[in-house]
């Protein structure tokens, strides 16, 4: 059966003839929508998980923070699944691991518990993701363009994003528990459980890889490291940093962890992350990049949440709506960097510049909005702004990280950027932003100065946007002086499974 797909007209022959062919990728397509909206828990139900659940705001985000390491995990072993189980067998597999899992949260108070089943469900959501974008992905663009694909894929994954937090917000306000957004989730993922079951068939293109040789230890360690540097972060403020005697005890454990998953991926076989994936000297730029960009982007949830709610007085239902002006933004952006890299054939660092711009550009406006009586219409454009540019940046470099890495090592380097990207940084952006703010507010509140503590508060957000706005003019200087070439008529493209399967197999054998 090799080569099905090669050189033929676009095909599903997984789904069962009686499904109309039009209809086929659409299927697909809206079950990436319902994958990317799934969660074990959702931060649109925090307050009231807190109340309800007897847990800490740290405690949910952790739990949250654990599915976002379980979506980054998967990456090197998804061609594995895919050339050993056939399309039904994998997503009724992690259809049903979703389900168990949102339901087993619904009941379950253990907090390292419900983290085991957040990474779980997390994982089995990215199978089931790629499961299905692998098999839609040339009819998204025949031609193969990642320059296509990026930019209509994220539209789904970062719309979805602000997506399941407004749903959450709205079942859990109107439904009066916080347990209506798993009920719902459930029952969507039932339904796309049912459509698989009774519209899909087994089908192999190919004859199957052996499911051997994988580092499942590795994968553990190094989930056990990123799982302890978002820890430091997260509840840093929570047991006062270096006071804390848990703190400590896991700051600690940090490079031993790290010491370990280093010497397992040097000195075995067939190491979860290869050793070449760290050698390529485009990536460190790329995750600098990368960290700079999630920087950029933790000041609306670590300042202008705490604005909108200690200052304006928002109630969770009024800052719902800015979830919806994120998916505008998100959408926007994504089609922008479409229009520029596909049309235009401009540079792509021309294009990052423009990203950054944007993101620096609302950085300097909510700093000369930050007053009491600010009017919530004046907040929609900044944050418009901020997830636009924060969209391109984003698929931008995706798009340089495959274009600058072999196509096996990019999934590696997706999992590298991921602990950059998803995991590590964004809870450290946040647990500094927290830091510094209860350092300016005291600081302001003891000098001598005629502020009581809501004066405090309001000029400390200030002077943490005013610090971010100076690095990030520093950094928007570099990117002008970075010059590449521009986009080449010789862009990789998206490579046919087939192909890659032939190459898994040869390095299989030449191991033996």
């Amino acid at each position: 059966m090799a080569d099905t797909f090669i050189s033929h007209p676009f095909v599903m022959p997984f789904v069962k003839p009686f499904v109309p062919k039009k209809l086929q990728p659409w299927i697909y397509f809206s079950f990436i929508v319902i994958f990317q909206m799934v969660n074990c828990v959702y931060l649109g139900s925090l307050e009231q998980m807190v109340g309800e659940c007897g847990m800490m705001k740290e405690d949910v985000t952790m739990i949250v923070m654990c599915g976002v390491l379980g979506v980054t995990m998967p990456f090197p072993i998804l061609f594995r699944l895919k050339f050993r189980f056939t399309n039904r067998n994998l997503l009724m597999f992690s259809i049903s691991g979703m389900i168990l899992c949102n339901f087993l949260a619904l009941w379950v108070r253990s907090i390292p518990l419900l983290c085991i089943f957040s990474y779980a469900c997390g994982y089995m959501k990215l199978m089931a993701t790629f499961e299905c974008t692998s098999n839609i992905r040339l009819w998204m663009t025949p031609r193969r363009d990642f320059r296509i694909f990026f930019p209509l894929l994220y539209i789904v994954v970062l719309g979805d994003m602000s997506w399941s937090s407004w749903i959450a917000i709205q079942l859990t306000y109107y439904c009066g528990s916080w347990m209506a957004m798993q009920w719902f989730v459930i029952l969507l993922l039932t339904f796309v459980l049912l459509v698989v079951f009774f519209c899909t068939q087994h089908y192999r293109f190919m004859k199957p890889i052996p499911f051997i040789s994988i580092d499942w230890l590795g994968c553990i360690l190094w989930s056990l490291f990123i799982l302890e540097g978002i820890f430091i972060f997260n509840y840093g403020e929570f047991y006062n940093w270096w006071d804390g005697t848990v703190w400590r005890i896991v700051l600690m454990s940090i490079p031993v962890t790290l010491w370990l998953a280093i010497q397992r991926m040097c000195h075995i076989r067939h190491p979860y992350i290869l050793p070449t994936a760290f050698k390529h000297k485009t990536l460190i730029p790329i995750l600098g990049m990368f960290a700079v960009a999630e920087l950029m982007n933790s000041t609306p949830k670590a300042l202008q949440t705490v604005f909108m709610g200690a200052v304006l007085h928002y109630g969770t239902m009024t800052t719902s709506r800015f979830d919806l002006i994120n998916i505008v933004g998100a959408m926007t952006g994504c089609l922008f960097s479409l229009w520029w890299m596909k049309m235009l054939r401009l540079k792509y660092t021309t294009l990052l510049t423009v990203g950054f711009i944007f993101l620096l550009v609302y950085q300097v406006w909510m700093y000369f909005y930050i007053t009491p009586d600010l009017n919530i219409e004046r907040l929609y454009f900044p944050t418009f702004i901020q997830n636009f540019g924060y969209a391109i940046f984003f698929v931008t470099l995706t798009i340089y990280l495959q274009d600058l890495m072999p196509y096996p090592n990019f999934f590696l380097g997706m999992t590298i950027a991921g602990f950059i990207r998803n995991g590590l940084v964004a809870t450290m952006c946040n647990g500094v932003y927290s830091y510094m703010l209860r350092y300016y507010v005291t600081d302001n509140m003891v000098s001598g100065r005629p502020y009581d503590y809501m004066q405090s508060l309001i000029m400390g957000i200030k002077q943490m946007y005013g610090v971010t706005c100076v690095g990030g003019t520093f950094f928007l200087l570099l990117l002008m002086l970075w010059h590449v070439q521009p986009v080449r008529s010789t862009l990789k493209h998206i490579p046919y499974c087939n192909v890659i399967g032939r190459e898994m197999k040869k390095e299989m054998k030449h191991e033996e």
